[in-house]
Parts: structure tokens; C-alpha cells; sequence
């Protein structure tokens, strides 16, 4: 049985083979990226590591329906329902129900992954909780 990091080091073998490592980032998305905020007091730095191991739920959406109650027990085996997505479109990246990052789906050593194409902005969260 692999460890997380065995894992981790075959999703990353097999990014840097596809090419998308991350070679292709321009200088204006890596200045995007910096932390323009002052550094952490020790203090601070005890209070972040003290939720960095607090577990959440990662999901990836594809798409939604809504059905009634008749069709929804009329579904068996084989029955297809329609999303609200268009094929080739981007899946919603959720955590605990809330939408950080839009991706694609890629397939690693007989694996599912995503990866994520746009993250959404500190700024543009926020704003979708009020």
C-alpha cells in the first residue's frame, strides 16, 4: 500500500509529463500570488496551527437537476437525468459546501483528480456569504 506521499509524487510525475507543472505561469499570475500582508507574530502563527489540521469535506460538482418526487421514484438503473451543465464545462470545486475553484477532470494511474483551472478570490468568497 502507497503512502500520501507516494501518491503525491506520482500526481506530480505525472503533471510534469502533461506538461502542465506549472511552466507556463507569467510573472503577472506569480505577482498575483504574493502575500502582500505583514508577517505573522508567533502568536498568530500558534492560533493558524491550531486549525490547520481541522478536517473539511472537498467535493467536486458537476452539475445539479431538479426533479419532483414522481420522477425521482420512477429512476432505476440506467435512467439518465440532465444536469444543468453544458458538456466540457467547467466542475464547481466546493469545500464544506462552498465554492473555492472551478477545474477539469484528469485521470492519474486509474484515479480521478481535478485540476483546478480558476480559484475564486478571497473577495468574491466573501461577498457570496453575505
Amino acid at each position: 500500500m502507497s503512502t500520501e506521499q507516494d501518491m503525491a509524487d506520482e500526481w506530480a510525475a505525472a503533471l510534469e509529463e502533461s506538461g502542465d507543472a506549472g511552466d507556463n505561469v507569467s510573472n503577472v499570475e506569480l505577482n498575483e500570488l504574493k502575500d502582500s500582508s505583514p508577517p505573522l507574530s508567533a502568536d498568530e502563527y500558534a492560533r493558524l496551527d491550531s486549525i490547520l489540521d481541522i478536517p473539511v469535506t472537498i467535493s467536486m460538482e458537476v452539475g445539479r437537476s431538479k426533479i419532483n418526487i414522481r420522477n425521482l421514484l420512477q429512476l432505476n438503473q440506467g435512467s439518465v437525468v440532465e444536469l444543468d451543465r453544458i458538456a466540457g464545462e467547467p466542475l464547481d470545486v466546493l469545500v464544506n459546501g462552498t465554492l473555492i475553484a472551478h477545474g477539469e477532470v484528469v485521470v492519474v494511474n486509474d484515479k480521478f483528480g481535478i485540476r483546478l483551472t480558476d480559484v475564486i478570490s478571497q473577495t468574491e468568497r466573501i461577498k457570496k456569504l453575505k
